[in-house]
């Protein structure tokens, strides 16, 4: 796993967006970040071999299955962006403002035992174009899929809920708040405070 791209595509000097990190644990995290750069979208992240797997969802995710939700796949990301709430300022590569709106861990729906065996089945749906797992968030919870579009651009995926107890009609995103700081985009746009580290999460 590499994260030239990611790094090629930004000034780490001037943006409070972290560089690296090591990821812990037993589980595998994921993140879901709210980002008003340009357009505002979703961007949804899923931990594997030390990176974040990362898709931009323009309408962000939605528990209802009938909803395919476009997710454009992106640069990988450093495991530390999983902590990162905050402004990325102008002049910058996706300048603009981040909240954390959701996280939790994930695992395949397939049991596959450790956590380094889960990565290897999931980096193996992956590759094939179509994942499925299993999440336990504090909004997104229970089954989704992410599908690769075919005969379509190379990086457009698709973002589907499964049928489980945990699927809804109602519109998951009108749950504006970050789930760590508890404020909206517009009130860290205001009075922003940058997320580090934090050896507890």
């Amino acid at each position: 796993m590499t994260l030239t791209t990611y790094k090629k595509k930004r000034t780490l000097a001037n943006t409070p967006e972290p560089s690296g990190g090591k990821a812990a644990g037993a589980k595998l995290h994921f993140v879901v970040q709210k980002h008003a750069a340009t357009r505002l979208h979703y961007d949804f992240r899923l931990e594997m071999n030390s990176v974040l797997k990362s898709w931009a969802v323009p309408k962000g995710p939605s528990l209802n299955p009938e909803d395919k939700r476009l997710a454009m796949m992106v640069e990988d990301h450093p495991y530390d962006y999983k902590n990162f709430e905050g402004i990325i300022p102008k002049g910058n590569y996706g300048a603009g403002t981040v909240i954390i709106w959701d996280e939790g861990y994930y695992e395949p729906l397939e049991e596959s035992g450790s956590k380094k065996e889960q990565e290897k089945l999931l980096l193996k749906q992956l590759k094939s174009g179509s994942l499925k797992i299993r999440m336990f968030g504090k909004k997104l919870k229970g089954e989704f899929a992410l599908v690769k579009l075919k005969n379509a651009e190379n990086n457009a995926w698709l973002l589907i809920k499964h049928k489980d107890e945990y699927a809804s009609l109602k519109d998951i995103t009108l749950k504006t708040k970050s789930v760590i700081s508890g404020k909206t985009i517009e009130q860290v746009a205001k009075k922003p405070v940058r997320r580090t580290l934090d050896a507890k999460r």
